[in-house]
C-alpha cells in the first residue's frame, strides 16, 4: 500500500474507532505529527477538547504487537495508552501526550539550570520506576549477540560506507577486542527494563504531570546504565561533565539497587562507548539506506562522546589513539567534501 493510500486508510480506520469510543464526537481535524528514524508515521485527529494519535506502522517493517506489549508494561509511567489497533494493517490509535518534547526546552537559552535539573530529575524518577517493572525479563535480552550486532553498524556503515575506509587485519582485531570489552561491561551490570532510546526527543514535558514517554517499542532486558546514559549523554544535546555526574548521583540515590559509585561510573562510561559507536553507524545508515541525511549533523557530538570517554580508561587507549589519529582526520575530510558537494 502506497503512503498516500495508507494515510487515507488509517484516517478512516481511526475516525471509526474514535466515533465508537465517543459517538457524540463533533467535527475532527486531521494533521500529520511526524515521522521518525523508522518507517512509522504519526498523525493526529482532534476536536476542540480532545486529540488522539494515529500510528501508521507498516507490518512488513514495524512490530506493532511488541509496541502494544511494551505499552502495557509502561502503565506504571506516563506512556501513551493503546486505545485500538489493527495488526494486519499496522494501525494503532493512542492517547495523545502533546507536542512539547524535552529537547526544545533544554535548548532554550531562557531555561535556567534549575529548570533543566527539574526536567532531568523527573525523567530519572520515571526511569527508576521503569527499571522496577517485575516482568521485564520477558522482553528480548540485550545479550552479546545484540550488543555486537549494534556495534558492527559502526564498522559497516560509518567506517565502510561513509568513510570508505578499508580496515587492516590489525584494525579489525582492535575493533573486535574493543567490542568484546564493551559487551562484557554491559553484561556484568544488573539487568532491568531498557527503553533503548530514552533521550530528549522521546520524552515529553506535560505541565503538572510526569514526563510523557514515547518510542519505546524496541525495549529490551539489559544493563542498568543504558537508559541513564542515553538520557544524560544525549546525541542531540551535551551537558558539562560535572552536571552529568550530579544527575548520576541523583539516580544512584533514587535507585532501589545498591550501586557503588566508581563501579557505576565505569559501567556508565563504557556503556556510552557501546551506544555511541552504534549510533555513529545508525546515523550513517539512515543517510545511505533510508535517505535521511539530516542525521549526519549529529555525528560530530556522537564521535566527541566516544573520544572523551575512551580517553579516560587505559583499557581503551589503543582504540582512542586509533580513532583520534586515523579516523577523525578522515572524518573531517569527508565532512569538507560533503560541504563542497564532492562526497561519495
Amino acid at each position: 500500500m502506497e503512503k498516500d493510500s495508507r494515510q487515507e486508510a488509517l484516517k478512516n480506520w481511526a475516525y471509526a474507532k474514535i466515533r465508537h469510543i465517543n459517538p457524540d464526537i463533533g467535527a475532527l481535524q486531521w494533521s500529520m505529527v511526524s515521522g521518525d528514524a523508522s518507517f512509522r508515521r504519526y498523525f493526529r485527529w482532534q476536536d476542540d477538547d480532545t486529540s488522539w494519535i494515529c500510528v501508521d506502522a507498516p507490518p512488513e517493517h514495524e512490530n506493532s504487537e511488541q509496541f502494544i506489549k511494551v505499552a502495557n508494561m509502561l502503565k506504571v509511567v506516563n506512556a501513551p495508552q493503546v486505545l485500538a489497533y489493527d495488526l494486519t494493517d499496522g494501525f494503532m490509535l493512542l492517547s495523545d501526550l502533546g507536542d512539547q518534547l524535552y529537547l526544545p526546552l533544554l535548548l532554550n537559552p531562557s531555561e535556567s539550570a534549575s529548570s533543566a535539573d527539574a526536567l532531568y530529575q523527573s525523567a530519572i524518577d520515571s526511569l527508576v520506576t521503569m527499571q522496577s517493572i517485575d516482568n521485564a525479563d520477558s522482553l528480548p535480552p540485550y545479550d552479546s549477540t545484540l550488543l555486537n550486532t549494534e556495534m558492527e553498524l559502526f564498522r559497516e556503515w560509518f567506517l565502510g560506507r561513509y568513510l570508505n575506509y578499508p580496515l587492516s587485519e590489525q584494525e579489525h582485531q582492535l575493533l573486535d577486542d574493543t567490542f568484546k570489552q564493551l559487551t562484557s561491561n554491559a553484561l556484568e551490570q544488573p539487568q532491568v527494563f531498557v527503553h533503548r532510546d530514552y533521550h530528549s526527543r522521546n520524552i515529553m514535558h506535560i505541565e503538572g504531570k510526569d514526563p510523557g514517554i514515547i518510542d519505546f517499542q524496541d525495549a529490551v532486558y539489559g544493563p542498568i546504565t543504558y537508559d541513564l546514559l542515553s538520557l544524560l549523554r544525549d546525541c542531540y544535546i551535551q551537558w558539562p561533565q560535572d552536571k552529568v555526574v550530579e544527575w548520576v548521583d541523583y539516580f544512584i540515590e533514587q535507585s532501589p539497587f545498591s550501586l557503588e559509585k566508581q563501579t557505576f561510573l565505569r559501567w556508565f562510561d563504557w556503556m556510552g562507548l557501546q551506544r555511541h559507536i552504534k549510533v555513529a553507524g545508525i546515523f550513517s545508515r539512515l543517510n545511505f539506506r533510508d535517505g535521511k541525511s539530516g542525521y549526519l549533523k549529529d555525528i560530530p557530538l556522537t564521535l566527541n562522546y566516544i573520544l572523551q570517554q575512551s580517553e579516560n580508561y587505559p583499557e581503551m587507549a589503543n582504540f582512542h589513539q586509533w580513532l583520534q589519529d586515523t579516523i577523525m582526520p578522515l572524518y573531517r575530510k569527508r565532512v569538507e567534501e560533503d560541504a563542497l558537494g564532492v562526497g561519495a
